[in-house]
């Protein structure tokens, strides 16, 4: 079942510029899909780039504390590229590669998605504008997002590097674990230390017993 954000995208579209492009079947969908139309500033398509973006569980596990991930975090386009993404889901459950701050008169929201909604793959186009600019990429279920599904899309060497990139960069709000020592934590600390002392010397006894008969 398609995500909330997915369904506002739909119904925005089928009420807006006729040239929004979708598409969507019990398996994927594309919205403001894009091969055509030129942004404003480009005089042509400089160039066709293909990517293959995989998404799963697997691709999070080199990453501590993270569940969800892409095969790939950061990608670079040239200004004016016709970039086409074969977007592959590894998972049983719904991932999405969904670009934000794309131009509005040709993307309505700013926005161009592929989804899929388990095991298998959508492929879809849209052209980039002409300025040095980073795109944020992500899943638009927000527990996927904050669980690692989050990349970047840079044209012309981009802007900057956004934050909380799974391997390249830091996160803003980095999780920490802080112990709380209270006077009963201590003493519990103190005693389980004792008991793990006395348990080494104790079972050396025993080993130097059972030796000596």
């Amino acid at each position: 079942m398609p995500s909330l954000a997915v369904v506002l995208l739909l119904l925005f579209s089928l009420t807006g510029p006729a040239h929004a492009g979708h598409r969507m079947d019990m398996d994927s969908m594309v919205m403001n899909e894009n091969p055509t139309r030129l942004p404003q500033g480009c005089a042509q398509i400089s160039e066709d780039v293909k990517i293959t973006v995989h998404a799963g569980r697997k691709y999070a596990k080199k990453f501590s504390g993270l569940v969800f991930a892409y095969d790939r975090q950061s990608w670079e386009v040239p200004p004016c590229a016709r970039l086409t993404v074969r977007f592959v889901n590894e998972d049983n459950i719904r991932h999405q590669f969904m670009v934000h701050g794309l131009p509005q008169d040709l993307y309505p929201m700013g926005m161009f998605t592929i989804e899929v909604s388990g095991p298998g793959e959508e492929t879809a186009s849209f052209i980039l504008p002409p300025y040095k600019k980073t795109y944020l990429v992500h899943c638009d279920i927000a527990q996927h997002t904050e669980h690692g599904m989050k990349a970047q899309i840079k044209v012309a060497g981009g802007d900057r590097d956004l934050a909380s990139l799974p391997g390249l960069t830091k996160p803003v709000r980095p999780d920490r674990y802080p112990t709380r020592w209270t006077g009963g934590r201590i003493v519990f600390l103190a005693l389980a230390l004792a008991g793990g002392i006395l348990l080494v010397w104790a079972g050396r006894w025993i080993l130097r017993s059972l030796a000596e008969d």
